[in-house]
């Protein structure tokens, strides 16, 4: 059942977006798995990691959307070399459609690309979101699995997209601010929205020893004083080629498949793919929590 406290017109949205639940013959198609990747602090590489994971699932046959959910400082496109004629203000201004912004990434990656340097859309009202609820609802293309690649730190946007999806993948480098940060977001996720599961993925580490020496920390320190279950998601290793491939606006696993970050990639898509889809934990009134099934589904 629906809560009945919606705002007005998301019931009639949701109807509309489950219609992404079935395939053109008819028959029932499997809800996407929904997965926000989010960080305490800029700089760590959250949508390095982003884009080379959807670009990875691609590659595997995954039918994978990524959304840009750094609505004011959005720059997935850059990192991919592309070059956008909508995006998600557009939507909301009503000058195109949720469709007519998509992007052909590589190896078939669709990227939904939001604006940079427009402040208003990092101040979306509660009508707003609702307005990109119902693009949603007339989005035709079949996803397996959504990438939310939200914007840093602890943003009533990065928490409300953080929350809503299935789980999160949350990026930490060997650093004090860093860790610090994913910490401070870990607290507000669990008090604040109910959070209690976070996947924890060190990036541009020397080697899993180090990856796993990080993780334990953030773990003790969560243990301690916090209901959330952390999981230790594995490690991207500091890699040159994975640098010269951001210089290119390439994907490593798309550019150079054998260099060790993108070997770790892979292994990351491999891992998600295992994940069952299941029921988002909060906001109900936002979007992506309308991409997968009400009912019926295991948490």
């Amino acid at each position: 059942m629906l809560p009945l406290d919606l705002p007005y017109g998301t019931h009639d949205q949701a109807q509309g977006l489950r219609r992404m639940d079935t395939a053109p013959e008819g028959l029932p198609r499997p809800p996407p798995k929904v997965i926000a990747i989010t960080s305490g602090k800029g700089g760590v590489g959250k949508t390095t990691v982003t884009v080379n994971l959807g670009t990875a699932l691609a590659q595997s046959g995954q039918r994978t959307l990524l959304l840009d959910g750094d609505l004011s400082l959005a720059n997935v496109d850059v990192l991919l070399g592309l070059t956008p004629k909508y995006n998600l203000s557009h939507v909301l201004e009503g000058q195109c459609t949720l469709e007519d912004t998509v992007l052909d990434g590589p190896a078939g990656l669709m990227v939904i690309p939001a604006s940079s340097g427009k402040k208003r859309m990092a101040e979306l009202s509660r009508s707003e979101n609702a307005g990109i609820v119902n693009a949603f609802s007339d989005f035709k293309r079949p996803v397996d699995v959504l990438l939310v690649d939200t914007g840093a730190g602890i943003a009533d946007s990065v928490l409300t997209l953080s929350a809503a999806s299935q789980e999160i993948i949350l990026v930490v480098t060997n650093d004090p601010a860093s860790i610090t940060d994913a910490y401070a977001l870990i607290k507000v996720l669990s008090r604040e929205h109910g959070v209690n599961r976070v996947q924890v993925l060190a990036n541009q580490v020397a080697n899993l020893a180090e990856a796993r020496e990080l993780f334990a920390g953030l773990e003790r320190v969560s243990e301690k004083f916090l209901n959330v279950n952390l999981g230790f998601l594995g490690a991207i290793p500091y890699d040159e080629w994975l640098k010269a491939s951001i210089r290119k606006q390439r994907t490593v696993v798309d550019l150079y498949p054998s260099a060790p970050s993108a070997l770790a990639f892979q292994a990351l898509a491999k891992r998600t793919e295992a994940w069952q889809p299941g029921l988002p934990r909060g906001h109900v009134e936002f979007f992506v929590e309308r991409l997968v099934k009400p009912q019926g589904l295991a948490a």
